[in-house]
C-alpha cells in the first residue's frame, strides 16, 4: 500500500493534518493506498507557492512551456497503468 502526501514548493510533504483518505481501486473496491488530506496551512502554502511561481511561468517562452507540457504528457503516457491504479 502506498501513502501519498503533497508536493508543495518543489518538495514532497507528508502532511500534518493527521487525516487521510483511502485510494480505492474502482475495479474491485480494494484499498490501493492512502492520501494525506491537507491542513489549512498546507493548502495556504500550496496556493502561495503557485501564486509565486505564476509570474515566472507566464514569462517563460511559449516554446519552452510547450516542451514542459509535452514532457508531462510523455510521462503520463509512460506511467499510464500506474496512474490508472492510483486514480
Amino acid at each position: 500500500m502506498i501513502d501519498y502526501g503533497h508536493f508543495i514548493g518543489g518538495k514532497h510533504v507528508a502532511g500534518t493534518s493527521g487525516r487521510k483518505q483511502d485510494v480505492m481501486q474502482p475495479m474491485d473496491g480494494s484499498v490501493r493506498g492512502t492520501v494525506a488530506l491537507a491542513s489549512q496551512a498546507e493548502l495556504r502554502a500550496a496556493v502561495e507557492n503557485a501564486k509565486a511561481a505564476q509570474p515566472k511561468w507566464a514569462a517563460t517562452n511559449p516554446q519552452r512551456r510547450v516542451r514542459v507540457l509535452m514532457k508531462f504528457l510523455e510521462l503520463v503516457a509512460r506511467d499510464y497503468d500506474e496512474l490508472a491504479d492510483i486514480l
